[in-house]
């Protein structure tokens, strides 16, 4: 009988260990960024290189991996923005237009030639102006369109091939890509990335960033 209760003891305590562990990771560690170790240089060039758009400020520099019409970017958007750029942060959104799945459409032909105006002339104007706009009932007003423009097309699939390579190197970092992902450069000099789909790692963004 002993032993049994013995054993008991040692499954409740192990039980309450788990749990316990269980909620730390999900209130806390699972939403902390990572450092990137592997591939630093190169990642951090191709984001560089990227068609990234900015308000231009002289602060830390932040780079927002998005589509248009993804809910959890556009929540982060609204709801850090404004203090990280009030802190001097560099707020640089690289736009994607998401390739085809299983034959269907990930993006629509006014999404893909915004896209590659972005890339293409980095209108920091023409974001917000998209930004403001419903998804749906955006039409690229005055935009040349990509489809049936290789060069434009060319650039569409630039930002699709960036992810692609992206999500491997991030992967190899511990970071699971998703959308929106969040890669910066800390003051002391670590670069850092953080697939930012919940509110809960909004605090380590700001905190690292100085907001």
């Amino acid at each position: 009988m002993r032993k049994i209760l013995a054993g008991l003891v040692v499954v409740a305590v192990l039980v309450a260990a788990g749990a316990i562990a269980f909620a730390v990771w999900d209130v806390d560690l699972r939403w902390r960024p990572h450092t990137i170790t592997k591939d630093q240089a190169v990642i951090a060039q191709a984001l560089d290189q990227s068609g990234w758009v900015s308000p231009h400020l002289t602060g830390p520099k932040l780079y927002v991996i998005a589509y248009r019409g993804c809910a959890d970017c556009a929540r982060l958007e609204a709801a850090l923005f404004p203090r990280l750029q009030a802190a001097g942060v560099d707020t640089r959104m690289v736009m994607i237009a998401r390739p085809d799945v299983n034959g269907l459409a990930q993006s629509t032909p006014a999404e893909r030639a915004t896209v590659a105006e972005l890339w293409t002339n980095r209108s920091w104007k023409l974001f917000q102006q998209w930004s403001l706009a419903q998804p749906d009932a955006w039409t690229a007003p005055g935009l040349p369109a990509a489809d049936g423009d290789a060069a434009r097309t060319a650039v569409v699939w630039a930002g699709r091939s960036m992810v692609e390579t992206l999500t491997a190197q991030l992967k190899d970092n511990g970071v699971r890509f998703a959308y929106p992902t969040l890669i910066w450069w800390t003051r002391d000099g670590r670069l850092r990335a953080c697939a930012c789909t919940s509110a809960q790692s909004y605090k380590f963004v700001q905190a690292e960033l100085g907001a």
